[in-house]
């Protein structure tokens, strides 16, 4: 029987063995330390001395009970959802996964063995589901990327204006949480201090005309409250300053508040200043949704401030940063994959 252990360390043992015997060692003693058979021993030496080397082949390990086959049927299977398993829910647990495979090919896997299986032989991985509006219709937003935002890109080249693509978030005394390393047994505990205390924030990602520069700018509204026209029309008034006063094309979501009297006001005080409208449904469209997800996951996920005081210093102090990273904003606006050539 072949002694256990890699490729490489059997054949370090098989050297020592063959070193050890030539030195005048007995062949049975170091047989019986090594723990092989003396017949190996001298197949070995054989080998030596005939200059054939001592390699040991990698074992091949056990037959796979799914096939190549099997497991790219297995992947079509997991691909119509959990849902048309029986599930109530889209989700795919190993455990889940292990009764599709025992019902499909009679093989009976634990959960570690399947999470080998996605991992190694699927390339799956461990994800976080995104939201998106059952009225989403991606056909229409694939429409408005090829055809509306091109047109609105030109227009605004035509004036020399500034892109700012703008949007609102809450920032809550709950936090996001995220996953975290702890003892096993002593799940971390959040105490958070009003579970519905927020403070509403509006931003947005500015692009200069030439695409050379791109920055932030953002507003607070005070503790609890929500964004109502005079607030969305104060922030306008705001961007346009801090962009120069320039032509200015703002992009952002079909919500009432975008539509509403005071910032049709504000339109018609503020010349060179023009809205549009990401199609309905479509946050992933907006750069500036990528601001917030990197703040709430990437920067404050499980943050527990004592009062909204704290939160409230906490996120200007992130933003701000954020104001100098200009790399990251130019990522956010890369991920919405619009031409901008940022």
């Amino acid at each position: 029987m072949r002694s256990t252990g890699r490729a490489a360390e059997l054949e370090r043992r098989r050297i020592r063995a063959v070193e050890l015997v030539e030195q005048g060692e007995s062949a049975r003693l170091v047989a019986r330390i090594l723990g092989v058979s003396e017949a190996a021993l001298s197949r070995w030496r054989r080998m030596a001395r005939l200059g054939l080397g001592l390699e040991a082949r990698p074992h091949p390990g056990r037959k796979p009970c799914l096939s190549d086959e099997q497991v790219s049927q297995l992947e079509q299977l997991l691909l119509q959802g959990a849902d048309q398993h029986g599930w109530l829910n889209n989700l795919w647990t190993c455990a889940r996964v292990a009764k599709v495979i025992e019902k499909a090919f009679g093989v009976c896997y634990n959960k570690g063995h399947v999470s080998r299986i996605l991992r190694d032989r699927l390339n799956w991985s461990s994800q976080r589901p995104q939201r998106q509006h059952p009225d989403g219709n991606d056909s229409a937003i694939a429409l408005w990327v090829e055809g509306e935002f091109p047109r609105i890109l030109g227009e605004a080249a035509s004036r020399n204006a500034h892109l700012a693509f703008v949007d609102e978030t809450g920032f809550m005394l709950n936090p996001l949480v995220r996953r975290t390393f702890a003892p096993r047994g002593k799940t971390p505990v959040n105490r958070v201090a009003d579970p519905h205390a927020r403070v509403s924030v509006i931003g947005a990602i500015t692009v200069g005309p030439k695409r050379q520069r791109v920055g932030l700018v953002y507003n607070m509204l005070g503790d609890n409250a929500n964004f109502r026209g005079p607030g969305i029309a104060y922030f306008v008034e705001k961007l346009h300053k801090e962009i120069g006063g320039g032509p200015l094309t703002i992009l952002w979501d079909r919500i009432t508040i975008h539509s509403c009297e005071e910032v049709e006001r504000c339109l018609k005080g503020a010349s060179g200043v023009v809205f549009e409208a990401f199609p309905p449904y479509a946050p992933k469209l907006n750069p500036a949704d990528g601001i917030w997800g990197y703040v709430k996951y990437g920067r404050l996920p499980n943050y527990t401030p004592p009062d909204l005081d704290a939160l409230r210093a906490t996120v200007t102090a992130e933003l701000d940063r954020l104001r100098q990273e200009e790399g990251l904003l130019r990522s956010f606006i890369r991920h919405t994959k619009l031409p901008l050539g940022v």
